[in-house]
């Protein structure tokens, strides 16, 4: 479902990554860690378009993506969570998800201004779908707030949502934990697990915690400087010396 070959990019003379690889089959759930400022967030700007890569190949589901911009690396199937929360704080819950929504929609200037019959039906259906997923994840009694107002771990998990509204084949979350306390972090492990099932998503997974990515995710590649040093389940990763010594160091 995500086949990524040998990509790289250099900043000036710093080179971010150099030939990453990754294959994840369809409803694969795998995780990409590494010690902070291994370019694990450039590997994901890389995926979905922020950074073109230097070398290299991207594909979702058998479509090249390389050097495609973001929106229509997310029309192909390929949708994100970032690190830093990055939701329409100004914005009702609602209409965080409709904006993710719309990426699937059918809309013209006309019927938009004309207020069609067509228009008025597809928005209605959208709301409904929407409302839905705000249903799934436990945010239907707070639609119309605005999402700047909603605690910290009702904003990831409403960033979630909003991605997964896109209809995306290949879900990539970018430290979903950062900031939750443990029972917060136990509930996203279920969710985690529960949207790759009903959704049918591909999941992708950055995270600093590993207790996380130990307990959930099938196989995990592991960065450090940019390269990739390990790949592997997550009882051989976290044996491999390699690993230890990158977050551990050496004596």
């Amino acid at each position: 479902m995500l086949d990524v070959r040998g990509i790289s990019i250099a900043f000036g003379g710093l080179k971010a990554v150099q030939d990453f690889s990754l294959s994840i089959p369809r409803g694969g759930l795998y995780g990409l860690i590494g010690p902070n400022g291994a370019g694990k967030t450039t590997c994901f700007n890389l995926l979905t378009g922020v950074y073109t890569p230097s070398e290299g190949s991207i594909a979702v589901d058998g479509v090249d993506v390389t050097g495609l911009p973001p929106h229509q690396i997310a029309v192909a199937g390929l949708s994100r969570t970032f690190q830093n929360i990055r939701l329409f704080g100004q914005l009702s819950v609602l209409d965080n998800v409709l904006l993710g929504l719309h990426l699937r929609g059918r809309h013209s200037l006309a019927s938009t201004l004309l207020r069609t019959g067509f228009h008025v039906s597809q928005e209605r259906a959208m709301a409904a779908v929407a409302m839905r997923l705000l249903e799934t994840f436990g945010l239907a009694n707070r639609a119309e707030e605005q999402g700047k107002n909603l605690p910290y771990g009702d904003q990831r998990r409403l960033e979630i949502a909003r991605a997964l509204a896109t209809e995306p084949k290949v879900l990539l979350l970018d430290e979903p934990a950062a900031g939750m306390n443990p029972q917060e972090k136990k509930a996203l492990r279920e969710l985690i697990q529960r949207v790759r099932q009903e959704f049918g998503v591909t999941i992708l997974l950055i995270e600093h915690d590993m207790g996380v990515v130990m307990n959930i995710c099938e196989r995990i590649t592991v960065l450090n400087f940019g390269q990739t040093i390990a790949a592997g389940t997550p009882d051989e990763v976290q044996n491999d010396p390699k690993v230890i010594e990158a977050y551990l160091g050496t004596e």
